[in-house]
């Protein structure tokens, strides 16, 4: 019998990369698409999912969060994402380690890779595509930001896409989520898996672990130690 894999679901927005702050301008171009006003302006965007922030962003101006007004939001999402790849490449960046601990856990044979993100799934293959990074991970058994409003429940949902396509079961055991915000350690620890926060976003160290984080790396550099924590034991 092949041993016991574990399924890694990074987070990708200041924990993998950053897109040099284009976000606003991506959200404002889809606001004007989808209703034909100017964004005036944008719900909290830090740990939160697409479909989280569309829905607030929709209400501060006074907009039904339709399911129709939805979809026409995202789908402005995904076409407003496009006219910015040039300026995401220019702007944006790997994160210190990003590249290096992606390679060394895509290279293990009890590792699954794939994404648990606030990106709906055309903006996360968008991002991680535009600095090569999307070769690392399954995309199919990823959560997005438009499969729910709350991150717990992508984590089972990942766990389940994991499950229908390698036929093995992921829990809490074999499960680590990566991620930059107390939303991503939240998400871990209701949603059934291990957390590693990474303060490499706008929430420093202190306030992961207040957060509830039992482990916070400052950032990815060091390979060996990153690998050690995502598989929650000495090797690497």
């Amino acid at each position: 019998m092949s041993a016991e894999r574990t399924l890694v679901l990074w987070d990708i927005d200041h924990t993998l990369i950053t897109i040099g702050g284009l976000s606003r301008d991506i959200y404002a171009d889809a606001f004007g698409a989808a209703t034909g006003q100017a964004m005036r302006e944008l719900a909290d965007m830090t740990g939160r999912t697409e479909l989280a922030i569309t829905s607030d962003t929709l209400r501060l101006h006074g907009i039904d969060a339709s399911d129709l007004v939805l979809d026409t939001f995202g789908s402005a999402l995904a076409e407003a994402f496009l006219t910015y790849e040039a300026a995401i490449k220019e702007r944006g960046r790997v994160l210190d380690g990003a590249f290096e601990a992606l390679t060394v856990l895509a290279d293990r044979a009890d590792v699954i890779q794939s994404v648990l993100t606030g990106n709906m799934e055309p903006i996360a293959i968008g991002k991680l595509k535009a600095f090569d990074l999307d070769r690392f991970v399954d995309f199919e058994v990823g959560a997005y930001g438009m499969d729910h409003e709350e991150r717990p429940e992508l984590v089972r949902l990942a766990q389940k896409r994991a499950a229908d396509k390698y036929g093995e079961v992921f829990t809490e055991g074999n499960t680590v989520l990566i991620g930059d915000t107390p939303n991503d350690v939240r998400a871990g620890h209701l949603g059934g898996a291990r957390v590693v926060a990474v303060a490499t976003g706008t929430c420093d160290a202190a306030l992961l672990r207040d957060a509830g984080a039992e482990l916070v790396l400052p950032d990815l550099a060091d390979t060996p130690a990153v690998v050690r924590a995502v598989l929650g034991r000495a090797d690497g």
